[in-house]
């Protein structure tokens, strides 16, 4: 039977695109978009020249490959008596600010550890007075205390005659030492007994902190160690509303196999830094300015990107311009949880939220050198997560991917590597 012309025609196209398709998945064709290789070591960041991997749809994910385990440097005691505690507490309050959480605490743990005393479970302040809320509001009281056990003595709340006693208001510095504490604090402890650690937020000592912050091969106490990477962990139902939030951002990124871009970027936080239409300035990033740095690098339109931005801002369009699949926390929290945390009333809360997500996202992308910065990292580093970019690193023009890739993990400069063997 005569076949129709049609018919033949189609026959020969379906087979010539059947041929391309066998040649495309042979060159591995999919996906045009080729960086070099970051091989993410424990000691720097090698390229490989040689080898060209896929950016697996604009997620830096299929970029680096660690290659590394870190294994804690300090070893817990095993058990504290009551004879080695000294008749005295040590009182503090946390910040309202989370990235401010970890050193206070370690701070507070290494005094009391180094004085003998009892450490007494903090109050979170607000900047607005009478704002506070109790420790176990965000963060989980039986782990914290348990972490401890063995290292100091901790309690929810002192004996009334403690309480009802003058107690001493004394400075700390940004991450006290050992010798510090010696000389300025035990002196006191002993002739006083109770102490109120406050933190000392005068300009010079956080501008000396920043240069602390900066310097290399710090070195951790290992107490201090001990209290930010043991001691801290959300409460339950916290913890289930971040991971939660999450999940929606790996959902919504189905097309980048569940990975996302955390960027730290607040509009109302860059102040004078970064105006209108400036694209970059010295110090930070606007909004367009990131977008298109992300897109310089190898980013595709369909990646997802959580910003800290509370609620939508209209400077933020030309952002979601370049990626459209772009979220604030208002975005991806039910409403019941926005509700009960009050987000965009309250915040503290989002502060937690946006600390969390940071940390755990596939990226993290600061937008200004600061404190938040500095303690994500700290906490990326502690769980392998070293996928740090700083857009303000090396030459702007340049859109290779490894110029970009934050000193505190090329260099090895952060203080939290030495709390890691």
């Amino acid at each position: 039977m005569a076949r129709d012309v049609r018919q033949v025609v189609a026959g020969l196209l379906t087979g010539s695109m059947l041929i391309m398709l066998c040649n495309m998945v042979k060159r591995d064709h999919f996906d045009p978009i080729y960086v070099e290789n970051l091989s993410v070591q424990y000691d720097l960041v090698k390229v490989s020249k040689q080898s060209l991997v896929k950016l697996s749809d604009s997620t830096s994910g299929g970029i680096w490959r660690e290659n590394f385990s870190l294994k804690p440097c300090w070893r817990k005691p095993l058990s504290t008596t009551n004879e080695e505690q000294a008749k005295g507490y040590i009182f503090f309050n946390l910040t309202d600010n989370p990235e401010d959480h970890t050193i206070q605490i370690a701070n507070a743990v290494v005094v009391a550890k180094y004085v003998g005393a009892t450490l007494v479970l903090p109050e979170i302040r607000g900047t607005q007075t009478g704002h506070k809320r109790q420790f176990g509001d965000i963060y989980d009281i039986e782990r914290f205390m348990t972490s401890l056990d063995g290292t100091i003595q901790v309690v929810k709340d002192p004996p009334m005659e403690a309480s009802k006693v003058n107690i001493t208001n004394i400075k700390v510095p940004f991450m006290v030492t050992k010798d510090f504490i010696e000389s300025k604090i035990q002196p006191i402890f002993k002739a006083k007994g109770n102490l109120m650690l406050t933190p000392n937020l005068s300009p010079s000592t956080m501008s000396k902190a920043k240069e602390i912050i900066k310097k290399d091969n710090i070195k951790m106490d290992p107490y201090a160690c001990l209290a930010i990477f043991g001691s801290l962990e959300l409460q339950q139902e916290l913890n289930q509303l971040v991971s939660s939030m999450i999940g929606t951002l790996r959902s919504l990124s189905y097309k980048t196999n569940g990975q996302f871009v955390a960027v730290d970027l607040k509009v109302e936080g860059l102040g004078n830094l970064c105006k209108g239409n400036v694209i970059k300035t010295k110090d930070c990033f606007n909004a367009k300015g990131i977008g298109e740095f992300l897109k310089k690098i190898g980013y595709q339109r369909h990646t997802t990107i959580y910003l800290t931005q509370s609620g939508w801002h209209g400077s933020l369009d030309d952002f979601r311009k370049i990626f459209p699949n772009t979220f604030t926390k208002d975005a991806i929290i039910p409403a019941y949880e926005k509700a009960k945390y009050q987000i965009t009333k309250s915040s503290d809360f989002e502060k937690v939220i946006d600390f969390q997500i940071c940390t755990q996202a596939d990226v993290f992308v600061p937008t200004i050198s600061n404190l938040f910065y500095t303690n994500v990292v700290a906490k990326r580093i502690a769980s392998g997560k070293t996928e740090v970019l700083d857009p303000t690193q090396k030459d702007s023009t340049s859109s290779s991917i490894v110029n970009y890739v934050s000193p505190y993990i090329s260099k090895k400069s952060h203080w939290a590597y030495s709390c890691f063997c």
